[in-house]
């Protein structure tokens, strides 16, 4: 294997992708902590396992190697030889103030196998799962009644956002809610431990110590030389231009980055939410993003003549914008829900518009959203569809439950 990680657009064949099966982090969903951990509604376990694997089934059965975040991380731990260190970083990073919790924490994590300590630490921890006197219980407020030492993760079945390949590297992404922030960790082991990654000269664009957040739901490889990047909800403006400047000074090979503003709003967290590549001259398309005309506010981001800086320019057309990137003479916009009122913001709500390409031309879609799978096909694009009752309660649709680690190159 050359290169553990490739990917060079959004639209090469996939040929490995990573995946989170979810598990019992789901059912550690409340209806008083939703908010707290990003979710509006309580998927059921068993039907949204389904369906996942479904999804998985589906990748597998149109050529792609499917490999497993939970089982990837395990194995990292075990060949760097870090359970304790591993241990410790979480919990740290859990925000414990009770150092009788931390230590009790510790010790049952560790009597665990790596499989069962990695499962835990995704589905959260108890405050009935150790005994632990009250009295030792410092400074923890509300201790009865949040039922948890440490948070579950139920997002992580969204592998898309803690980290994302973009070339031969990766970014590792500094998560923007305090629900997601641990999430990345998991791909920061990897990368340094698990033997099909670790020393094979993986470039980390940027780290999950930066300051500024972002997430990969909003970060879109359009082709070897241009990335796009939403201004969003959860990716800051000050994060995209130190990427920019990251890829540049790097020998990356991307020569621009084209950063797109989208409603700061939950319905439209990340620029995936609203807008994918489904063909070499097509792309789905959220109206709601488009003011007057159809105008979005965009940003070209290049080199600039000073080392180290970069220039912008600041551009309405975004049809024209990606023209001029890709360098074709047509582009085509194709509205979710076919721009209908009614429809469009109802199947943008379960991700209408979040496309996962598989090839050039073919993407894997919710069949939920049968207005916009039909506007699809009129278009040539063939749409393979799976079931998404239970998967699309989390907002997130195909593209928010896959990370590309290979795509083929296209073919020019």
């Amino acid at each position: 294997m050359e290169n553990p990680i490739h990917v060079m657009s959004e639209i090469g064949k996939l040929k490995t992708v990573l995946l989170k099966r979810p598990g019992e982090e789901v059912e550690n969903l409340t209806p008083d902590f939703m908010d707290r951990l990003l979710f509006d509604d309580i998927p059921y376990l068993p039907i949204i396992q389904e369906e996942h694997d479904y999804f998985a089934k589906t990748l597998i059965d149109n050529g792609a190697e499917v490999l497993y975040l939970e089982k990837l991380a395990a194995e990292a731990i075990d060949a760097g030889s870090i359970r304790e260190l591993f241990v410790e970083r979480m919990l740290t990073e859990s925000a414990i103030s009770s150092s009788k919790v931390v230590e009790a924490l510790k010790e049952y994590l560790l009597s665990m196998t790596t499989e069962g300590l990695v499962s835990k630490v995704m589905s959260g921890v108890r405050t009935n799962e150790i005994n632990i006197h009250s009295n030792d219980l410092e400074n923890i407020s509300n201790t009865e009644r949040y039922p948890f030492f440490m948070d579950p993760m139920p997002n992580l079945y969204f592998t898309r956002d803690p980290a994302a390949s973009m070339g031969n590297g990766l970014t590792i992404n500094s998560m923007h809610y305090p629900a997601r922030r641990r999430e990345s960790m998991f791909m920061e082991i990897i990368i340094q431990h698990h033997p099909r990654f670790a020393n094979k000269g993986i470039e980390v664009w940027l780290d999950r110590n930066h300051p500024e957040s972002i997430e990969g739901g909003d970060e879109l490889i359009l082709n070897e030389r241009v990335v796009a990047i939403g201004i969003s909800q959860r990716t800051s403006a000050k994060a995209i231009e130190a990427l920019a400047k990251s890829l540049f000074s790097r020998n990356s090979h991307f020569e621009k980055v084209i950063a797109i503003k989208i409603p700061n709003i939950r319905a439209m967290m990340h620029l995936d939410t609203v807008f994918t590549m489904v063909d070499f001259d097509k792309f789905t398309i959220h109206p709601g993003i488009q003011a007057e005309g159809g105008k979005v506010d965009t940003y070209i981001i290049e080199p600039s003549t000073v080392l180290g800086e970069v220039r912008m320019t600041q551009r309405e057309d975004l049809q024209e914008v990606l023209r001029e990137a890709l360098n074709v003479p047509e582009l085509v916009l194709i509205p979710c829900g076919n721009g209908d009122e009614i429809v469009a913001p109802r199947e943008q709500w379960n991700d209408g518009s979040n496309t996962l390409a598989i090839a050039p031309g073919v993407v894997v879609t919710y069949n939920r959203n049968y207005v916009s799978n039909e506007l699809l096909r009129s278009y040539g694009v063939k749409v393979i569809e799976v079931t998404s009752s239970e998967l699309s309660r989390g907002r997130g649709g195909p593209r928010c439950m896959s990370m590309p680690l290979i795509r083929e190159d296209l073919k020019k």
